[in-house]
């Protein structure tokens, strides 16, 4: 199969699969806060919290650092993946050994146990995460995304099993577990298609690794402490039942970053290519690529302005009502997080990364402040204003960064039109707000992009580069070879 044709093959897969995922995920929340209620989904909350703890405590930079490596010619693959594996179950282990600290915070002792069966979970997740290095080198990573997948399926028929047999708070917290338990087999075992690696000990290299690896793992770590701390501090100065209700609104965030994410990793290789080579095409693609964050983030926003009660009593049910003026407040946080992926993106691409970092820094330190202060006195309305404002500043940041450094300032024309569009789909839902949820989502996005293209804010054109984004971009990385 032919380069292009390979990573096309490997986007359209993997996307498809993230976007079911997510789905799946989004139907396992609504049988669990449906089941545990406020109380208990705030301690699932708090689990999930610590899991992502877990997670970038032990990173190291590890996966990044060996998809570099291995990626290079005449890589010693084998040494490389056998080393790394080993530090990662090292890393991971040391994790899970020093999980029981958890005793000493102020929770309950089903909560506590929650936790530490997320470190074990942790311990099978860290494992494998550190392995799609070997599926990106091969551009394989669609085998990662399907495994994801199917193990999302087992994970929900275990919720759903806990659920209706009425197994309890631990059974739904195994499910991840289970879940985690699975991609790692399974991920292990594909790997070995490729490379045939052996555990391997040796100091001298893993010293010389961790060295080179550590800015990465800290930058992961930071992002951390700006991104999911609210959610630990929320459960130690706050009941649980305010991490419940924090919590099934900004699952709804959480469950949609993934997106921005993605595209952002489409461009990845063109701006990274054209930033100090050809200034005039980078400003043309990230142009496009800020106006097409414009144009989806506008919808996104009116509609959960209008909908959030809808959206919150399909996801969490009626006991959580309360979270559908929290949902209103961090919808903003999802329009900052878009736009801070799109100038992290021109940072990384232009050599940047110790500058973000500090930025990064800077957001966590504040993040943490800033709840620290709020949360006793408001509760989960303080971590979601933390939220938004901190996110904010990220964008912030990054655009006097992205300015000062590399003389880039994005252009959007048609902005006039795009607010007009959104004006026409905010009325639209405040006069037939009494509609059914599912014909009011239809017809506001159906009246949104009619009006754009109408507008000519966006055109027929810009819709088949779109479409066929993955496509160009592909291309105009990796060039097909000439036959012969």
């Amino acid at each position: 199969m032919a380069v292009a044709r390979k990573i096309a093959y490997n986007v359209f897969w993997s996307a498809t699969a993230k976007v079911l995922a997510t789905v799946l995920a989004l139907v396992s929340i609504g049988f669990i806060t449906r089941y545990l209620g406020k109380e208990g989904f705030g301690d699932y909350a708090t689990v999930l919290a610590f899991f992502s703890f877990f997670g970038a405590f032990a990173d190291l930079g590890l996966y990044s650092m060996a998809t570099r490596e291995i990626s290079r010619i005449g890589a010693d693959e084998k040494k490389i993946m056998g080393n790394v594996f080993s530090l990662r179950v090292c890393s991971s282990l040391i994790v899970f050994i020093l999980s029981p600290l958890i005793f000493f915070l102020p929770y309950s002792h089903e909560l506590k146990l929650g936790i530490i069966i997320a470190a074990a979970s942790f311990v099978f997740s860290s494992t494998y995460s550190v392995l799609n290095g070997i599926f990106q080198k091969y551009l394989a990573m669609n085998r990662v995304a399907i495994t994801e997948l199917i193990g999302k399926v087992i994970q929900l028929l275990i919720v759903i099993a806990a659920v209706k047999m009425k197994l309890g708070f631990s059974m739904i917290i195994f499910s991840l577990f289970f879940y985690m338990l699975f991609n790692f087999i399974v991920v292990f075992i594909l790997s070995r298609k490729y490379i045939k690696f052996k555990i391997e000990f040796d100091f001298i290299y893993w010293k010389k690794f961790i060295k080179e690896s550590i800015p990465m793992g800290i930058a992961v770590l930071i992002t951390f402490f700006y991104f999911k701390m609210d959610t630990i501090l929320l459960s130690m100065l706050k009941s649980n039942a305010d991490v419940g209700i924090y919590n099934a609104a900004y699952k709804v965030i959480e469950n949609i970053t993934f997106f921005p994410a993605m595209l952002i990793g489409l461009i990845l290789p063109l701006t990274s290519r054209y930033i100090f080579t050809d200034k005039d095409k980078f400003k043309q693609i990230s142009d496009k690529t800020f106006k097409i964050f414009f144009i989806l983030i506008i919808p996104i926003v009116i509609g959960v302005l209008f909908l959030a009660d809808g959206i919150i009593k399909l996801i969490g049910g009626i006991g959580f009502a309360e979270s559908a003026d929290v949902l209103r407040i961090i919808i903003f946080s999802l329009a900052f997080i878009f736009f801070g992926n799109f100038f992290n993106n021109i940072l990384l691409a232009g050599n940047l990364q110790k500058k973000l970092m500090l930025a990064l820094g800077i957001c966590a330190v504040f993040n943490i402040s800033l709840n620290l202060f709020l949360i006793p006195r408001y509760s989960y309305m303080g971590s979601a204003y933390t939220s938004v404002i901190t996110e904010m500043l990220v964008v912030i940041f990054g655009f006097y960064l992205s300015r000062k450094y590399l003389k880039y300032v994005p252009t959007v024309k048609k902005i006039g039109s795009m607010l007009i569009s959104g004006l026409a789909m905010s009325v639209f839902l405040f006069f037939f707000k009494e509609l059914n949820f599912f014909i009011l989502v239809l017809g506001s996005s159906a009246i949104y992009f009619i009006l754009l293209y109408a507008t000519k804010a966006i055109t027929k054109d810009e819709l088949k580069s779109i479409f066929n984004r993955e496509k160009v971009q592909i291309e105009e990385v990796f060039p097909e070879e000439p036959a012969g």
